[in-house]
């Protein structure tokens, strides 16, 4: 595990969990899941570009979908 991927994986965690309290109190299950995927992917990805993509993606989700 190199610096950069720890760094990216604090980052999207601590985004993740912006997303998820917001989630929970709007009751917006998008922002919700959002989060929760947001904190867990970094310890299941060891490549910094593959973390960064797909955080970058599930950071722009909530943006995109409304339910």
């Amino acid at each position: 595990m190199s610096t950069a991927t720890l760094l990216w994986g604090v980052l999207f965690g601590s985004v993740g969990l912006g997303f998820f309290v917001y989630g929970k109190k709007q009751r917006a299950i998008v922002p919700l899941v959002c989060g929760l995927a947001l904190m867990t992917f970094p310890y299941f990805v060891s490549g910094t570009f593959l973390l960064i993509a797909i955080g970058a993606a599930l950071m722009a989700i909530p943006w995109f979908v409304r339910v």
